[in-house]
């Protein structure tokens, strides 16, 4: 990693993901989350201040280590006790059917073998296990289907690998049968990058 995606691009995502727009989504998708926790994804740690009061511990995972920088002070200030991990979510170190809870916001987008990544949120989900997702992704809108594809190129390169085009349902639904999602675009955000899937899947 260079220097654009160790340092300017962290500093990039944090500002947009810190978005108040982005709050309510983050409080409603975290409000059921219970038990063992692992988030993947963690970036600069937005969603510490939207976890339940009862949770206690979270273990999390970015493969950014400039990004897990940032994270550092609302790591130190938060009540919940936290351990951050510099790992890829394509490749966990954790046992099988552990974890109560996996969470994931905004970062499905930017994980280069998503795939593979889903299927290890599923491994080491316990059964009846719960994955938690807030993830933007393909419109269901074929004319700015076309633009997002069109424009997915730059959008890599600017936000860190970050793609506007993957259809997030099916990616999630090819490892998890029981799914739940909501599809929308975020208001005031444009289209192809403000298109919503927000979901419970169940092992």
């Amino acid at each position: 990693m260079g220097f654009y995606s160790q340092v300017i691009a962290p500093r990039l995502i944090d500002a947009a993901m810190s978005s108040p727009t982005l709050s309510a989504y983050r409080r409603e998708i975290l409000a059921d989350v219970t038990g063992e926790v692992l988030e993947i994804g963690f970036g600069s740690g937005v969603n510490l201040s939207y976890y339940p009061e009862h949770l206690q511990k979270l273990i999390t995972i970015d493969a950014n280590a400039g990004i897990n920088k940032l994270a550092q002070k609302r790591i130190q200030s938060s009540s919940i006790q936290v351990d951050n991990r510099v790992l890829s979510g394509e490749d966990l170190p954790m046992a099988d059917n552990i974890f109560d809870t996996v969470v994931s916001t905004f970062c499905l987008c930017s994980i280069s073998q998503v795939t593979q990544a889903i299927n290890e949120i599923h491994r080491v989900l316990k059964p009846g296990g719960r994955y938690f997702f807030l993830e933007h992704g393909l419109s269901d809108e074929a004319n700015i289907q076309v633009w997002q594809n069109r424009l997915n190129p730059l959008s890599k390169a600017i936000g860190d690998g970050c793609n506007i085009n993957r259809n997030i349902r099916q990616l999630v639904a090819a490892q998890f049968a029981n799914l739940t999602v909501e599809q929308f675009y975020i208001p005031k955000i444009p289209k192809i990058s403000g298109y919503l899937y927000k979901g419970v899947a169940v092992k």
